[in-house]
């Protein structure tokens, strides 16, 4: 049983988003926390918003991986961009990673005011699933 992603009639149908994932029964399920544009020292890696937020997808990408999964596998992405960053650049560097293959996964995205991490200007956060494993008989 796969996970699948709807975009139903009645809502704007986009390549960059789905409205509605059902996830089967006997799915694992993976909270990935809030990836920022950090190296593995936390230091922020540019001041660019574009760059940190190709890192921040590099880093949710290890941390995925970790727990056996990518970002493919991705069901949801939250997205927060620090306030006064340029929304089309950040976009622009992680939209083709964000989507899948198939129907895209569905994104939630906010301006914020500033984000936890000081110089941090993105930050991606994400729910995935496995689907269950075959059964054998």
């Amino acid at each position: 049983m796969e996970i699948t992603r709807l975009q139903p009639a009645g809502l704007v149908v986009s390549p960059a988003f789905s409205h509605v994932a059902v996830v089967p029964p006997g799915a694992t399920t993976i909270y990935l926390g809030g990836q920022n544009g950090v190296d593995e020292t936390g230091a922020v890696v540019s001041v660019d918003v574009a760059a940190q937020s190709v890192r921040a997808i590099d880093n949710a990408s290890i941390a995925l991986e970790a727990a056996g999964a990518s970002l493919a596998d991705v069901v949801q992405w939250t997205v927060l961009i620090a306030e006064g960053a340029d929304l089309g650049a950040a976009y622009g560097a992680i939209a083709p990673r964000l989507a899948g293959p198939g129907a895209p996964p569905l994104v939630t995205a906010a301006v914020v005011r500033a984000l936890g991490v000081p110089g941090a200007l993105i930050e991606v956060s994400a729910i995935a699933a496995l689907p269950p494993a075959p059964s054998v008989e």
